[in-house]
């Protein structure tokens, strides 16, 4: 189900923002809020939707609230309802919501077929490669090698850094059963799950999942590259 440019919505519970370039170029989709109690990239890139961000190349898909009913909760999943995140690839005919909109969802990646899936997610745990799983303040992929693109990111925001308690590191953690795995498997994308740690403010977590969507665009090349 391909899209037009303009706002659409996902059955049961998620609209979707389609927006095309001047220039053709790649197709990048970024959404947040898969789990209802991560709340950072959900208002990063609310933000930038009122801000009037838009492609210069390709096209942008943006999922500002993948589960509207945990977030509404500021919980994982909806009151009495599954993690999203493991509903993958999901089911048209299923009787839980969650797996009839990850059916929707893959429905739109395979036809869209985006050369970058990022989920904006976010953690307790500060990232230390001595304690498994922690993944604060990290670029999450799940394929090896490595796409050159979340290193280029990563590198990016540490050049930024106003504190080094920010730093960034990229970390290999392939799930399996994740939505971003699940993607990337169908359709051969870049897929990143963007983790924040929540031991810094909400307004700082909010700037900083935003700047990892702004330079990952760059990258990508939906959008143009600074100036020098």
């Amino acid at each position: 189900m391909t899209l037009a440019a303009g706002a659409h919505f996902l059955s049961p519970n998620v609209y979707v923002h389609v927006f095309d370039g001047d220039r053709p170029g790649p197709t990048a989709l970024i959404q947040a809020g898969i789990h209802g109690d991560e709340v950072a990239g959900v208002h990063a890139l609310a933000e930038l939707l009122e801000d009037g961000y838009r492609p210069h190349r390709g096209r942008l898909i943006v999922c500002p609230v993948m589960n509207a009913g945990a977030y509404r909760a500021r919980q994982r999943s909806r009151p009495g309802g599954l993690d999203l995140n493991r509903c993958f690839p999901g089911s048209a005919d299923a009787a839980e919501p969650e797996y009839r909109l990850a059916r929707r969802f893959m429905d739109l990646v395979e036809a869209e077929r985006p050369a970058l899936v990022a989920t904006l997610h976010e953690s307790h745990k500060r990232y230390d490669p001595a304690v498994t799983p922690s993944f604060g303040q990290t670029l999450v992929y799940g394929v090896d090698p490595m796409p050159p693109l979340v290193q280029a990111v990563v590198d990016s925001l540490n050049a930024e850094l106003a504190d080094d308690a920010e730093r960034w590191a990229t970390q290999y953690y392939p799930v399996a059963t994740s939505s971003t795995e699940l993607i990337v498997e169908a359709i051969g994308c870049i897929g990143i799950c963007v983790e924040t740690w929540m031991g810094f403010a909400e307004n700082r977590r909010v700037e900083m999942q935003r700047r990892v969507v702004e330079l990952m665009l760059q990258q990508v090349g939906v959008r143009d590259q600074p100036s020098p």
